[in-house]
């Protein structure tokens, strides 16, 4: 669908979610000397304004990282994170927020690539504008004007094949949900090496949809697979998202351990209705 924009809702708390999660597997491909591909599903624009007249309609950005802005914790990874939104803002004021692309990019060493899907004309305009004007030209680096699920199947496996594929639709269209799975299955196959990580929302009025996709998804018996959710305050049944997930396929060793401790700080920082849960196949979830 093309009427979902994400600046309407960038830096909220699923934002800063899915970011320490992908910020989190990018330092695990950085840890071996192994060049890797990044695949991202739904670039966006790769960069938001939060004092635009989107961000500004529901102020989304205040449930997450302006909650987390002025943070001092000493988890490496939060660290890392709120580190590589302050460096967007120079003047310390909160103004931009970076998206997965530009996320992703600081990370890309010279042997290291990286694709950018989004199928939005004017979203993958301003991509194309936000990637040039902050890296210029960049071999490593190409952007695709395709459908998401196409274009996924259609550049894996990639070279190198060693790498991560974030998958994040806006679920606007309720066949998403199916569409996510018939393709992480095949990307997969096609792919198996690769570490998959999607991204569902957790809404107050259809939790059997994200209770549906993380079902289909055990009973595939995927490869070191682990579920992550953070929930903010519960809201009314018609209010929309309370939280968030994510999908990991191929999670990194002890990469679970990282993200309790992460998530154990960010609770630190966020409200005090909040909380996380950590979970895979065969384990006892992890609580926070």
């Amino acid at each position: 669908m093309l009427s979902y924009r994400h600046g309407y809702h960038a830096g909220n708390h699923a934002d800063v979610l899915k970011h320490l999660v992908l910020l989190g597997l990018l330092q695990r491909l950085l840890s071996k000397d192994k060049p890797f591909t990044y695949i991202d599903s739904h670039s966006g624009a790769g960069v938001y304004d939060l004092n635009s007249a989107e961000a500004r309609l529901n102020t989304e950005h205040a449930s997450g990282i302006s909650r987390v802005w002025h943070s001092r914790s000493d988890d490496p990874l939060l660290s890392l994170y709120v580190g590589r939104v302050r460096a967007l803002n120079e003047d310390g004021r909160l103004r931009w927020y970076p998206g997965s692309p530009m996320l992703a990019a600081d990370c890309l060493r010279a042997e290291d690539h990286m694709h950018l899907l989004e199928l939005h004309p004017a979203e993958v305009e301003e991509l194309r504008f936000n990637h040039l004007h902050g890296l210029g030209t960049d071999d490593r680096v190409s952007i695709h004007q395709r459908d998401a699920f196409e274009g996924l199947l259609a550049i894996t496996p990639p070279e190198p094949r060693r790498g991560l594929a974030l998958i994040d639709p806006a679920y606007e269209d309720k066949q998403d949900y199916q569409k996510v799975v018939n393709t992480v299955l095949k990307l997969q196959r096609r792919w198996p090496v690769g570490i998959v990580a999607v991204w569902y929302p957790l809404l107050a009025r259809q939790r059997d949809r994200s209770a549906w996709l993380k079902s289909a998804f055990a009973r595939e018996n995927l490869p070191d697979l682990l579920s992550i959710e953070l929930s903010v305050e519960e809201q009314a049944e018609d209010f929309g998202m309370h939280g968030s997930g994510m999908l990991i396929i191929n999670a990194p060793w002890q990469f679970r351990e990282q993200m309790q401790a992460t998530l154990g700080a960010l609770m630190k920082e966020l409200s005090a209705g909040c909380s996380f849960t950590i979970d895979s196949p065969g384990s006892v979830v992890t609580r926070g």
